[in-house]
This record gives structure tokens, sequence and C-alpha cells, in this order.
């Protein structure tokens, strides 16, 4: 297996980023595990861990990882994209912990404290803005993500101003600065409910159909660069007009949100009409994957990454484009917010546009980071076996989510006489309960294969070296 090396040794500190994302995507995962088994013997491990508090680490562990990805991302990014050294490689260092630590207290906080303790003991009294959905952070921890993100974006946009521009480092800063801006409306908890859910999905959607898109397409566009070889004016174009059509769809998308909080009635053409063009940039991120392998100059010797790359372009499409397009449209939502499809919706979008991103970068990166341009072909295997595994998963616990909202929705919520009430609902919903549950294990059995890939070695007919990515 052919040796290289980092082209800047301060694209080292990524590496940090990755390890602590994996770490944290783990117990996200065994969460999750917990959280299926809670829906089917409901008294599971109370009231040590209710199931608010395990949803809650699980939601947590999903933004804190994937935005420690996306930080390792960028730090390994920028350097060979500006062609300069990271602007200080010691205060990216002292971020990650700052960050790591931090995470890791809140939650503890949330499996050691009652949540309402942790509330008054942290100021919330003072600045509410614990309690929403996704925000639960206490005021502490939201303190110390906008310091980190500030120091994060003040290291990366420095490397950036001293070294080349390019259109990859333009749309991945965009992405990131709107990140940050944007989770200051975190802090905003207005008292007329309408305002409150109005901002609050400034942060959710704006986050994950807008300003995480840009994150996405950068990430695809450097990978496609690096493992295809194929000319980067070609790329960035592709690249501009996919996060044109993201940031138009995914702003104005925002309004499928607004249907029924007490916004003016407009919004459910705006909302309709946007949040069903929003699979566009997504179809378009799978069109650009394959067209750029199949115009490659090279075959890169990492296919593990190549498959994780072009996988979360058909992925991505399929849970933020498809699975989102089946229930965006205002007549249909009617029935169908809140319900388990929501939830099919949410994993495979999550999945399929930024955990395998983030894993794409992480399988790519890793190996150079020790010292060789890919892994073992054993190794290799072993991974595109779990990138198979952790998607099947996957699937069955989708399309299971799926069954159990059309039969929620059927039992539940069209019927205009005679409806189930929510317990009696559930209680027929089990099967496919069971059936997410066993798609979440073989996820976790998915994972637990990615990680094993990292100490496979060499075979014999394979020159022998460094363990995989240990």
């Amino acid at each position: 297996m052919a040796t290289t090396q980092v082209k800047y040794s301060s694209q080292a500190v990524s590496r940090l980023y990755f390890m602590g994302a994996i770490a944290l995507f783990v117990g996200q995962i065994v969460f999750g595990v917990a959280l299926g088994l809670q829906y089917l013997i409901g008294d599971l491990l109370f009231p040590a861990i209710p199931f608010n508090i395990a949803r809650m680490v699980h939601t947590n562990l999903l933004i804190v990882w994937l935005l420690m990805g996306f930080m390792g991302a960028a730090y390994y990014m920028i350097p060979e994209e500006a062609e300069t050294e990271l602007y200080s490689p010691k205060l990216a260092i002292i971020l990650f912990w700052t960050f790591l630590v931090a995470g890791a207290l809140t939650i503890l906080g949330y499996l050691l404290v009652p949540y309402a303790t942790l509330a008054a003991a942290t100021g919330n009294d003072v600045l509410a803005t614990m309690g929403r959905e996704f925000l639960e952070q206490p005021l502490p921890t939201k303190l110390g993500i906008v310091v980190v993100a500030l120091g994060f974006l003040f290291n990366v946009s420095m490397t950036v101003l001293k070294g080349r521009k390019t259109a990859i480092t333009m749309v991945l800063l965009m992405g990131l600065w709107g990140l940050a801006l944007l989770f200051l409306f975190s802090f905003v908890n207005p008292s007329n409910l309408v305002r409150d859910k109005m901002y609050w999905w400034f942060v959710v959607h704006l986050w994950v159909e807008g300003v995480w898109e840009l994150i996405l397409g950068a990430i695809l566009a450097f990978l496609l660069v690096k493992t295809t070889g194929v000319d980067r004016e070609i790329i960035d174009k592709w690249l501009y007009l996919i996060i044109t059509f993201a940031l138009i769809t995914g702003i104005l998308g925002t309004g499928h949100h607004f249907y029924f909080i007490g916004l003016p009635g407009y919004w459910q053409w705006i909302g309709s009409i946007f949040s069903a063009l929003e699979p566009i940039p997504f179809f378009m991120m799978t069109l650009f994957a394959f067209n750029m392998v199949q115009r490659r100059k090279r075959e890169h010797p990492n296919q593990a990454a190549m498959l994780w790359t072009v996988g979360c372009a058909v992925m991505g499409f399929l849970g933020a484009g498809l699975w989102g397009f089946i229930h965006t449209l205002s007549p249909v939502n009617y029935y169908t917010h809140g319900s388990q499809i929501t939830a099919a919706h949410g994993h495979l979008a999550f999945y399929g546009a930024y955990v395998m991103v983030v894993i794409a970068m992480i399988s790519y990166a890793m190996p150079i980071l020790r010292g060789r341009e890919a892994n073992p072909q054993r190794a290799q295997n072993v991974e595109m076996w779990s990138f198979w595994i952790m998607t099947i998963g996957m699937a069955v616990m989708v399309l299971a989510l799926t069954g159990a909202g059309i039969l929620q929705i059927w039992l539940q919520r069209i019927p205009t006489e005679g409806a189930m009430g929510f317990m009696q609902t559930q209680d027929q919903l089990r099967f496919f309960y069971w059936l997410r549950l066993a798609g979440g294990v073989g996820f976790l059995i998915g994972l637990l294969t990615w990680l094993a890939s990292f100490f496979v070695t060499a075979g014999e007919d394979e020159p022998q070296g460094q363990l995989a990515r240990a």
C-alpha cells in the first residue's frame, strides 16, 4: 500500500475531532437502541434513565458529534485548500477539549440530575433557554458552544484569509458561519408560543435544511476532487448550482413548519411549493457524485471512502428528499406532522446526508493522517461490509417507522368518529416497533463492524504496516 503524508502538519488536529466524534457516535447509537427497547418495555431503566432523558441524550449526542465531525473535516480540508498551515493548531486543540468536556458534563447532568434541578442550578431563571426539543442544553453549555464556535470560526477564517481562496472553502465557510449565527436564536425564548416556535425552527430547520447542506456540498466536492481527479472547475460549477437551489428551497421551505403554529395562511402555499422543491438539490448531489465518478481520471485506492461518498449522495436524496417530500404538502402534513413518518424521515435524512458524509471524510482522511494513501484491502473490505450493514439496518428502521406512521394516522387521526386514543394506537404498532428495534440493533452491529475495521492489518499478499486506522 502506497505511503503518503498530509500536506500540512497542522491538519493532524483533525484526528482528535474525528476520534471524539466517533466516540460520541457510539454513545448516540447505544442510547438509540435503549429508546427502541423502551417503546416496547415501558419501564426499562426507569427511574434511573426515563424515556425523556434517554431521548434527550440521544438527540444531543447526535448534534454534538456531527458538529465535531464538521469541525474535524474543516481542519483537514481548509489547510489543504488554502495551501497554508492552520492559523493556530494550539487553539484548535484547546477548543476540542473544551467542547468535549462541556459536552460530557452536559450529558452527565442530564443523566444524574433532575432536569428541573439542572435548570435551576444553571441560571435558567436568569435567561430561560431550556426545555425546547434539541435545544435542551443548559445556559452555560449554550454559552460554551458559542465560545467554541467563535474560536473555531476565527481559526479557520484566518487560515483562509492568509491563503488561497477556493469555491470549496468559501461554501464551507458560508455554511459554518451560518450554523454559528443561527444558533443564537436558541437564546431567544419568547413567552408568545407562535414566536417561540418560529425562532425555534430558525435554528432547527435552517440548520439541517439550510446551512448544513452547504457544509455537506463542500465536503462532497472536496472528496470528489481528491478521489476522482476531475477538474476543479467542473466540480465548482456543480457546487455553485447545488448550493443555490439548497438556499432558495431551504430558506423558503421553512414555511412547511409554519402551517399550523399560528402564522398567516399564505405560508401553506409558500411552504408547500418550496418544500416540494427541496429534493432538487439532493437529487443534484446524486447526479453530481455519479457524474464525477464516471468522469474520473484516476482509480483511487481508497474504495471504501468512495463508497461512503457516493452512498451519502444517494441516501441523502432518499432520506432528506424523497421521505421529506412524501409528507411536506400542507394537506398531507395536517395528518402526518409529529407521527412516526416524521421519525422515519428524520432518521434517514440525518443518516444519509450528514452521518455518511462525516464517515466518508473520516474514511478518506484517517489513513492519510496515519501515513498511507488508503487502508489495506482487508480493512477496506470490512469497512465496506459495515457500510452495507448500517445502511440495511437503517432501511429496516425507516420502513418500519413508515409503516407505523401510516397505521398511526389511519387509526388515530383520519377517523372523525371512533378514532383510537394515543395509547391504544401505540399498542397496535408494536409489530413495527419490534422491526424498528431489529433495524437499530443491525445498525449498531454495522457501527461495531466499522470500528473493527480500524484494527484490521494487511493480508499476507499486502505490505505489512500500521494498524488500519487505530
